[in-house]
């Protein structure tokens, strides 16, 4: 994969070198620490389905059909999202066989168009993106968690908080004990929700049956077709799909990568699109298109409809998928931080695993510290419309660095291939996801997101570029590593 690198002598600057032996880095023999290599196909499709199946589904359909206008458009909208994120996880995969590295989006615009891109996606990711993520997912488990103790009214926002923050907590302490623990409970919480989620398709088609097929009369009627608009509504849409690229972050604890990383792709994805079109339907089914706009969560108001007394199983399965699908989200956000500590881009301390349980922890407790900021000020709406609008920006730079290396470099070796019209779909998607809601509808937190994203230019040069760190962060760096019980690790020999 370094050939793949224009410009190899600034990007690859900070191999892993041998570290002068310190109390915690039992490397002194010789011997580097590797993250194991524990995900195999059933649990590379749990973190896939399983981090994209999270509060989604259950909360945007009524903003995708307020965008749309219609039932049948908004379906073609969930169905659109859905073809695309197979198209960008297929680009993906053929990428994470010629670059065999973790670390997703960040490691491929590093080995491709170098040092620079590569820390302000590091920066932006690491300080906004991810921790902003995390943040939405886990005010949506706490909404539902909280709600049964608050029948009738809504929740107070500091409880809604706490439990997020707790989530958020409870989540560090799994993902930095076990790797293996933490792919176990992905895989029992995705079998969970795929319950869950089954029980409301069976639900809606015996509604069907029934005869209950009203939403369906004149299904394109009342449409908004307005460039925005429907940009507004992908981005809806696409959270829900938001996950898709996570096995990319973990190839290195991937069994068998160059096979795994494809297959996984081709089972989760095609199957979560089934399931959120038939959820879709069934949402119709027990529900006039005005009712669904009014609801404020959709799938309780579903389980009222439908299930009676029972109504509680889908609250309880909702804040089951949701602390699932953050569970994911942590797991492959903490190894960006990771990976982009490796390469330098990030300070040193969180380029180390734990000596003993061998998972990245210090990445993972900044990742948590970040996310319980954004908690502490989050607005759920907002996060989706501005996570997915820097998201898709890099989603399109890394796909147009696919391209680079399917003409320019055909001879790299890679054990799956995609048809070239596919990331050349998936590049003018992102194109438009970027632009059309600047254009249509301009929002000034568009322009402090790319303010805040090119600030990171104050950073590169002097820490980065120009290697300028203070003295005492080496003390820093010596103090945290004796404390947290972590010590530098190797790359995988992939």
């Amino acid at each position: 994969s370094e050939e793949t690198s224009p410009n190899k002598s600034v990007m690859r600057k900070r191999t892993t070198t041998d570290p002068p032996p310190s109390p915690a880095d039992p490397s002194e023999g010789g011997e580097k620490l590797r993250l194991k290599q524990e995900v195999g196909l059933i649990s590379g499709v749990s973190l896939i389905a399983g981090t994209m199946i999270g509060s989604g589904i259950f909360m945007s359909p009524e903003w995708v059909l307020h965008h749309m206008g219609s039932p049948a458009s908004s379906l073609l909208i969930w169905a659109a999202c859905g073809v695309l994120a197979t198209f960008g996880a297929l680009s993906y995969a053929e990428l994470g066989t010629i670059i065999k590295e973790s670390g997703g989006e960040y490691i491929y615009i590093l080995r491709i168009f170098g040092s620079f891109p590569a820390f302000l996606f590091a920066y932006t990711s690491v300080i906004l993106v991810r921790p902003a993520g995390l943040a939405a997912v886990c005010l949506s488990f706490a909404e539902y968690a909280v709600a049964p103790f608050y029948p009738g009214c809504s929740s107070p926002q500091a409880v809604v908080k706490c439990a997020a923050a707790a989530c958020i907590l409870v989540l560090a302490i799994i993902n930095c004990l076990n790797v293996r623990l933490a792919t176990s409970i992905m895989n029992v919480f995705t079998a969970a929700k795929l319950l869950a989620l089954l029980v409301i398709v069976a639900g809606g088609m015996v509604l069907l049956a029934k005869g209950q097929t009203q939403s369906f009369q004149n299904a394109f009627q009342n449409t908004t077709a307005g460039i925005g608009t429907v940009g507004v509504a992908f981005y809806q849409g696409l959270w829900s799909y938001d996950g898709w690229n996570n096995l990319n972050y973990v190839t290195e604890e991937l069994k068998k990568p160059e096979v795994t990383l494809p297959r996984a792709v081709m089972i989760a994805i095609p199957l979560v699109t089934c399931l959120y079109l038939l959820v879709n339907v069934s949402y119709f089914a027990a529900m006039t298109p005005t009712e669904l706009l009014t609801s404020g969560a959709v799938a309780v108001t579903w389980g009222d409809k439908v299930l009676g007394s029972w109504a509680w199983l889908i609250s309880l399965s909702v804040a089951l998928s949701t602390f699932g699908s953050s569970n994911g989200t942590f797991f492959s956000g903490g190894r960006v931080c990771y990976i982009a500590a490796r390469e330098g881009h990030m300070p040193e301390i969180l380029s180390m695993a734990h000596v003993r349980c061998l998972t990245p922890s210090p990445a993972l407790l900044f990742t948590s510290a970040m996310s319980l900021v954004m908690v502490m000020s989050g607005n759920f709406t907002s996060i989706v419309n501005f996570f997915s609008f820097i998201a898709w920006f890099f989603y399109g730079m890394t796909i147009s660095g696919l391209l680079y290396l399917k003409i320019k470099k055909p001879e790299l070796p890679r054990s799956y291939k995609v048809p070239i019209i596919i990331p050349i779909i998936v590049l003018m998607a992102a194109v438009y996801l970027v632009l059309a809601p600047i254009i249509d509808q301009p929002q000034i937190e568009f322009l402090y997101i790319v303010l805040f994203m090119f600030s990171g230019v104050i950073l590169y040069f002097p820490l980065v570029r120009f290697k300028c760190h203070p003295r005492f962060l080496q003390r820093v760096t010596l103090h945290l590593q004796l404390f947290l019980e972590v010590a530098p690790t190797a790359r995988d020999a992939n």
